[in-house]
């Protein structure tokens, strides 16, 4: 009782001279959001949003179903914001991340006459030159370089010195994709510089490591590959196409594991050249897009909760910090202010003083 008769006196007179608790609010000073500023700045802060990225898989004719998957998911909100491809995915790929949606893509699909992409010549290298596809290519994205897409977008090859997967992020867009498309055999290998590129299935059927590496929060793998099923192809491309799809099977397994979501339209029954079943292609892809929906909500469903997990502790974090900062500021004689029950004193992240 006579250390509180003692302190009340002591305490107004220091509530006269202007020294006040640390975050008590009573001093025009110091007013109160000087320390809840940073606990703000946290708890206010927009989440980021998601980055959805595409995996877009090799394939040839059954390429146009990965237009039908990226029409869903424009959709149902949730358009890619970066994009990689392999092969016949590349093709999609690049189109795409120049600035199409997938109704624009659709339009270049119905109107594609294979004349423009086609250009035979009798080589030991392989029966397709490959510049038509790339003349195509380049003509569509309005001869953009890859650094000047609309949005991030990489195509995957193989090196055919070393069997190396390469990732081109820059320079010729129609040259990476036809690099990316050259499934051996069938097109000539393409010169790059001092080597030479051949399909990057043979390394990367899906490429989910690309997408990854730029910056998706979550990846959609589109896998529209060759499945071995006990039966012979009929024909030189359908087995060329399947011989790539074991090689790669393995490989592709692995990277397929490493997805969020895995979109396998129906397009098995489609042949490597079978352009003619281009809208049909894309209707099983907007078939498959549109059942893994709930797999995408989902998915980004845990990412927001992880992060709204992460921002709550970093934000409790920031209080603790302060609390602990405010301690250390106050003098003995606020302290005892304090004690008298005169100012607020410090508030931690518990809320304890």
């Amino acid at each position: 009782m006579r250390l509180h008769t003692f302190l009340r006196p002591l305490a107004l007179a220091l509530a006269v001279a202007g020294l006040s608790a640390c975050g008590g609010g009573t001093t025009p000073s110091q007013p109160a959001a000087t320390t809840a500023a940073p606990a703000t700045a946290v708890t206010g802060a927009a989440p980021a949003p998601i980055k959805v990225g595409i995996a877009l898989g090799g394939g040839a004719a059954k390429g146009f179903a990965h237009i039908g998957v990226i029409k869903m998911l424009e959709a149902n909100g949730f358009a890619p914001a970066v994009v990689s491809g392999t092969s016949a995915g590349a093709v999609v790929g690049a189109l795409y991340a120049s600035g199409m949606n997938a109704f624009d893509m659709q339009e270049k699909a119905v109107a594609l006459d294979e004349a423009k992409i086609r250009d035979l010549q009798l080589s030991s290298g392989g029966l397709v030159v490959g510049k038509k596809l790339e003349d195509y290519v380049n003509e569509q994205v309005g001869r953009k370089s890859l650094e000047q897409m609309a949005k991030p977008f990489v195509a995957v090859a193989t090196r055919l010195e070393d069997g190396e997967r390469t990732v081109f992020a820059r320079g010729n867009t129609g040259q990476a994709v036809r690099a990316s498309s050259s499934v051996p055999g069938v097109f000539q290998p393409v010169t790059i510089g001092k080597y030479h590129f051949v399909d990057g299935g043979i390394v990367s059927p899906v490429p989910v490591d690309a997408a990854r590496q730029l910056g998706a929060d979550i990846v959609v793998a589109v896998d529209i590959s060759n499945k071995a099923r006990g039966k012979t192809p009929g024909d030189m491309l359908g087995t060329l196409g399947q011989s790539i799809a074991i090689m790669g099977q393995k490989l592709g397994e692995a990277e397929l594991a490493r997805a969020d979501v895995v979109i396998r339209p129906q397009v098995l029954d489609i042949g490597p050249a079978d352009f003619a079943q281009r809208a049909s292609a894309i209707l099983e892809g907007e078939k498959a897009a549109l059942a893994a929906m709930p797999q995408v909500r989902e998915r980004i469903a845990q990412i927001q909760a992880e992060r709204a997990r992460a921002a709550q502790l970093a934000q409790e974090k920031v209080r603790e910090a302060e609390y602990r900062a405010c301690l250390e500021k106050r003098s003995s004689l606020q302290k005892l202010a304090g004690m008298a029950g005169m100012g607020e004193g410090c508030v931690g992240a518990a809320g304890l003083k």
